[in-house]
């Protein structure tokens, strides 16, 4: 799994390409003061007994507290990487992250899975505020 993290003081995002004939139909959102979670699920990511689910719930908590926040937006990113878990699979992951964060108390939304979205980010200059991070 690869993640890119983002504090953002808005995020926001229009659907604008839909690439998946299934997927439902998507509405524009914007979120304040928000930890975005820019996520690469590769192939590996979605064996079962793969820790890489609890790793990205810790992390994502972990920013969130530090920007003392409650707010996450799970956004699926395949540009990270080359190997890319086959969509449904990594839907369920995301699906599964989201469901834990909420269940800890956090306000946990995704943006459109099957669409390519027009994003507009304002994020802060602070060294928290993009993280990368590999597992």
């Amino acid at each position: 799994m690869r993640l890119l993290f983002w504090y953002c003081d808005r995020f926001a995002w229009h659907p604008s390409l839909k690439t998946l004939d299934h997927a439902p139909e998507a509405v524009p959102e914007s979120h304040e003061q928000t930890v975005v979670a820019f996520i690469h699920v590769e192939p590996l990511d979605v064996v079962v007994g793969n820790s890489v689910e609890t790793k990205l719930v810790k992390n994502t908590k972990w920013l969130a507290r530090k920007w003392e926040t409650r707010k996450i937006v799970l956004h699926s990113f395949t540009h990270l990487g080359e190997q890319k878990a086959d969509h449904e699979a990594a839907k369920g992951l995301i699906d599964r992250v989201q469901k834990r964060l909420e269940a800890a108390g956090y306000i946990a939304v995704q943006t459109p899975y099957g669409y390519f979205n027009d994003l507009s980010m304002d994020a802060p200059g602070h060294p928290l505020a993009r993280i990368y991070k590999e597992f």
